[in-house]
């Protein structure tokens, strides 16, 4: 559904973007993730046709952003960090404006504007001056704007910025819903919603492309080594020795390191890291069971996205001031 391929994009001596190439799928969400001044913004301009590339190129739905940028604009929903909004219209007349702008016919514009009313949850604004809107319902005309026209692609740059979390929820949810019908990039500072919400993620930083992968992807090839949490418990009512378990955790065979991560109700949490390209987790539940004790759980710890993002990140600063 979209293909970039080589993009960049120069300002004078100032490279935004740097030969950057990634593939989004129909239908999916995609977090597209980097720090201030990565280049973000300025990639999802390209996309939508607000900007051309310095070289490369990329493709929506099929139709080259150089060359086809109208049937780009046609097929693709934008709602930038600050929504496109007019203070002085009401939003039901708002989002007739947009739907003759965006050239929707007539006799299905009542149609269109009824339909995202509903979905994007602001019938009963429908009538108020935008002005009066709140933040979060200000954000919502602006997702309804977007995907007035039923795009194929959205792009959403920080949807959520500024918002409750009580709206910042209620935006989450509605951007699960329209993905399927929808194939949908979307840019945040906000990490834990990019775990919840994304397939996907797309890392750069200082213009380049530092990783796109799934989150659990990027764990198991960032860490290089299994990392296992153990819950033990006794078999009867006698006291767990803390350092005996930890000690026949130690003795498992591949085991690198063990963490006590918690302690009490006469049961003991064990984070246990693994040699490189060990699988230990049969052997840990062997061993617990041998000792006879209770293997209440045994389950994979990942990195979290906020940790792949810093370790990435910082890498390619590492590198970038290694290379001057």
């Amino acid at each position: 559904m979209i293909k970039v391929e080589g993009l960049t994009k120069r300002y004078a001596r100032n490279v935004a973007v740097d030969n950057i190439s990634f593939e989004v799928a129909k239908g999916s969400i995609v977090g597209f993730l980097g720090p201030n001044g990565a280049g973000k913004t300025t990639t999802m301009r390209v996309l939508t046709c607000f900007l051309p590339p310095t070289a490369g190129g990329a493709e929506v739905a099929g139709f080259d952003v150089m060359k086809q940028p109208l049937e780009v604009k046609k097929r693709i929903g934008y709602l930038p960090e600050a929504p496109p909004l007019y203070p002085e219209m009401e939003v039901v007349e708002y989002l007739n404006f947009v739907a003759n702008l965006k050239g929707i016919p007539r006799g299905e514009r009542k149609q269109r504007v009824d339909s995202v009313t509903e979905r994007c949850a602001i019938g009963d604004v429908s009538t108020k001056l935008i002005s009066k809107l709140s933040k979060g319902y200000r954000q919502r005309v602006g997702l309804a704007q977007a995907i007035i026209h039923n795009p194929d692609v959205l792009v959403l740059d920080e949807p959520t910025a500024g918002l409750d979390p009580k709206q910042i929820l209620e935006t989450r949810d509605l951007i699960k819903q329209l993905a399927g019908d929808h194939t949908i990039i979307l840019s945040t500072h906000i990490l834990p919603e990019v775990e919840q919400t994304c397939e996907k993620v797309i890392i750069i930083s200082k213009g380049r492309l530092v990783a796109t992968d799934s989150v659990q992807n990027l764990t198991s090839r960032l860490r290089g080594a299994e990392a296992i949490a153990v819950e033990v418990e006794p078999r009867n009512t006698a006291p767990l020795d803390a350092v005996q378990v930890r000690q026949r955790l130690e003795h498992v065979p591949g085991v690198s390191r063990v963490v006590a991560k918690e302690s009490k109700d006469n049961r003991c949490i064990f984070e246990v890291e693994s040699l490189q390209g060990r699988h230990i987790r049969a052997d840990l539940a062997r061993a617990v069971v041998e000792a006879d004790w209770n293997l209440t759980e045994l389950r994979p710890v990942a990195f979290s996205l906020e940790e792949i993002f810093l370790q990435l990140t910082s890498a390619d600063r590492a590198a970038e001031g290694g290379e001057k």
